[in-house]
């Protein structure tokens, strides 16, 4: 694994902003995630992390399981507006763009060219400046932003947000009471906006076991400590808007087998 400096002075800004690390959803897999949903709400573009989120690590083919949910991806926010920004493939780490382009050709979808690792400042000028160069440029507040890593993904997405606009006065008394009802049934949304961070908890290849569990020992501090009850209100309604039930596993009925064909699958295994 390449030395990562913006990584390793992350948890020194988490000291500032804590809420960093905190995704806007949490999903098993991208087979969770309602392409739909999102386009309906406004969302039109997605930044995807390779590594145990696409593709098994270390390779370039989809896994298998994805291939659905990748193909509807695509036709939901459109070919150019699906990007992959890893941390090899595409990196100044990738020698001749080799592994970029191999991805590219595989998932069927551009790979960004960048010279800092994520979650680096000059990463996220990238991912702007490219969504900027589309024939229809996509916001930040557009874009949906997925990965694995949360002192990467999750924090890369949390940092391109802003700080919500305020709303305007009403002219008339009987407007504010108005608004103040309507209120009162909404759930308090978040001072900032940006990129909806979302986080894929489930690994394909298991890899960097402490390092994640020392993330998610994070995660959950600042849920217990940090977190106001309408931020945790508003997180959990976006839970309901855009997650899909976790795809149950296909168990393979091998009751029927007979003892030669059991015997060939575990040499086979």
């Amino acid at each position: 694994m390449p030395f990562n400096l913006p990584g390793v002075l992350v948890p020194f800004h988490l000291l500032i902003n804590p809420r960093l690390i905190v995704p806007s959803i949490v999903v098993k897999d991208i087979r969770q995630l309602d392409f739909p949903a999102l386009y309906k709400a406004g969302y039109r573009g997605a930044v995807f992390d390779k590594d145990n989120c696409l593709t098994i690590p270390h390779e370039d083919r989809l896994v298998p399981e994805l291939t659905e949910a990748w193909r509807e991806c695509k036709e939901t926010f459109g070919q150019g507006n699906v990007l992959i920004v890893s941390n090899a493939a595409g990196s100044h780490l990738d020698d001749g763009e080799i592994e970029g382009h191999s991805v590219s050709h595989h998932l069927s979808a551009p790979v960004l060219r960048h010279t800092s690792l994520k979650p680096s400042y000059a990463c996220i000028k990238s991912i702007r400046t490219y969504f900027a160069s589309l024939p229809r440029p996509v916001k930040d507040d557009e874009l949906v932003i997925v990965g694995d890593r949360l002192l990467t993904d999750i924090i890369l997405a949390n940092r391109m947000a802003r700080r919500a606009p305020s709303l305007k006065p009403k002219a008339h008394e009987d407007d504010i009471q108005k608004s103040v009802s309507e209120a009162s049934d909404r759930i308090e949304g978040p001072a900032r906006v940006g990129p909806l961070a979302v986080w894929t908890e489930g690994l394909w290849k298991r890899e960097n076991l402490v390092l994640r569990a020392l993330e998610g020992a994070m995660l959950k501090g600042v849920e217990r400590w940090a977190l106001k009850p309408q931020e945790a209100a508003w997180y959990d309604s976006l839970q309901r808007r855009f997650v899909k039930p976790a795809p149950v596993p296909v168990e393979k009925d091998v009751a029927k087998e007979g003892w030669v064909r059991k015997l060939v699958r575990r040499i086979r295994s």
